[in-house]
């Protein structure tokens, strides 16, 4: 179990992913083959269970891809259930308080640093990860938490959320921020520069690479120079709708 996506981040490089919000270890594999180094296997909107996704992890890393799985909600059972199937992090929407930012991290590491629950699934290969102790030391150090600023209440206390530790990314969640600040959509309205460089600010402050999602190449850049490292380029059906879309236009005209 080695996490390039942490090494890469926590060597100041920049990593290019995407969201998965379909049920399709096809695409998994083809935006590896394309080059994405991340997937964020999205079960907060779309339809996997750790069943299903379990088949997706699989096809990430059979092209060298980290999967990281965006969890429905904060609860203990959540996280130890995508965990165990293989994810090699988790993505936790709506963190809105140090306390929840705790928990979560807390729910995905082995004592000593958390209270994960023991089981010999997927995550540790089926007992082949060698002794308790080492596998504990091996899940704790790769596993990764990445934790969405997507609310006024997470942005007002994000100093104190992002200096959790264990917490490795804090991403920014344009779209819902934008409704939590009164500006829905308008991602580039004053209000949320603003409050996507607090978050960025927020992050940085405290060591932590930050993450953000963007829908075109342009912005995309333009978050790098900003200083996002962690860069989620919309989804697969949006991508494959973009697609599907030029094609048509460009043979009717």
């Amino acid at each position: 179990m080695k996490n390039e996506l942490k090494r890469t981040l926590a060597e100041g490089g920049t990593a290019l992913g995407l969201f998965i919000n379909t049920d399709s270890p096809d695409l998994v594999e083809i935006a590896a083959l394309a080059g994405f180094e991340f997937c964020i296997i999205d079960t907060e909107h779309g339809p996997g269970d750790a069943g299903s996704i379990q088949h997706m992890i699989r096809a990430a890393e059979l092209r060298g891809m980290t999967p990281i799985v965006r969890v429905t909600n904060p609860e203990a059972t959540t996280v130890l259930r995508i965990l165990d199937v293989g994810a090699a992090g988790i993505q936790a929407p709506q963190v809105n308080s140090r306390r929840t930012a705790e928990d979560i991290v807390r729910f995905a590491k082995y004592h000593p640093v958390g209270e994960r629950g023991a089981a010999f699934t997927r995550s540790s290969r089926y007992g082949f990860a060698g002794s308790v102790a080492d596998y504990f030391r091996e899940a704790n150090r790769e596993t990764m938490v990445i934790l969405h600023c997507e609310n006024r209440l997470g942005l007002d206390c994000l100093d104190e959320i992002a200096a959790v530790e264990g917490a490795d990314v804090i991403f920014v969640g344009p779209y819902d921020l934008s409704q939590s600040l009164g500006v829905p959509g308008e991602i580039y309205h004053p209000t949320m520069v603003e409050a996507v460089a607090r978050a960025l600010a927020s992050a940085k402050k405290a060591g932590k690479p930050a993450g953000i999602f963007v829908s075109t190449v342009e912005e995309a850049r333009a978050r790098i120079e900003q200083g996002f490292t962690y860069i989620a380029y919309s989804t697969d059906t949006l991508i494959f709708a973009a697609a599907c879309r030029s094609i048509v236009a460009g043979v009717r005209g």
